[in-house]
């Protein structure tokens, strides 16, 4: 009869536990999030792209305010993978550079279940039927484009695509991040980011 340590007995239970998903590597642009409800072990990906550039690339000028030599518009987008219960999307943008203490350029609630576009200037001229645009940290509601502080490198814009498990959210039109962030904590079932950088 063969004896098992019980190094081995743990060693398998531990291959058992992990399952073909163990070391699953998450292309960029992607991040893979287990919906809420979901009680199978079912993972879903979601996806989150722009027309105008490449995750990880350069925002083209356009996108820029004026004062950093761009129009102001509004970063064509798209999605696609949302999880099972999607009732809605919301939509954030915001810079990481150290510089930028977390500024805002977008944020968005509402979005219905069936959109899975944007186009490019839809910021306040083509937004979803229902949509609510929130105050951005230049204090304007809606989109506002890339203008770091010239010298200050490169900045890393976050654009984030979140997926809910509710229709409709109800938010002051000037809350900060912070209070954009907690309404959506526990409603968000996934979520894709990509990142595109501007520098003046």
């Amino acid at each position: 009869m063969h004896r098992v340590s019980k190094w081995g007995v743990i060693a398998t239970a531990l291959l058992l536990t992990a399952g073909p998903a163990s070391g699953f590597m998450v292309p960029a642009g992607r991040f893979v999030n287990k919906s809420i409800a979901d009680t199978t072990n079912m993972r879903y990906a979601m996806y989150v792209s722009s027309p105008a550039f490449k995750n990880g690339g350069s925002i083209p000028a356009r996108y820029a305010r004026p004062a950093a030599g761009g129009l102001n518009m509004s970063i064509p987008l798209k999605w696609s993978g949302a999880p099972p219960g999607t009732k809605s999307f919301a939509l954030s943008i915001v810079d990481h550079h150290p510089v930028a203490h977390l500024w805002v350029h977008w944020m968005v609630l509402n979005i219905p279940a069936e959109v899975m576009s944007l186009p490019e200037g839809a910021s306040g001229r083509q937004m979803p039927s229902g949509s609510i645009e929130l105050a951005n940290s230049f204090g304007n509601p809606g989109y506002g484009g890339p203008q770091p502080p010239r010298g200050s490198g490169p900045h890393a814009y976050v654009i984030t695509v979140y997926a809910l498990s509710v229709a409709r959210l109800a938010l002051d039109p000037n809350t900060t991040l912070a209070g954009f962030s907690e309404a959506l904590d526990r409603k968000t079932l996934g979520k894709a980011s990509m990142t595109g950088y501007f520098q003046k």
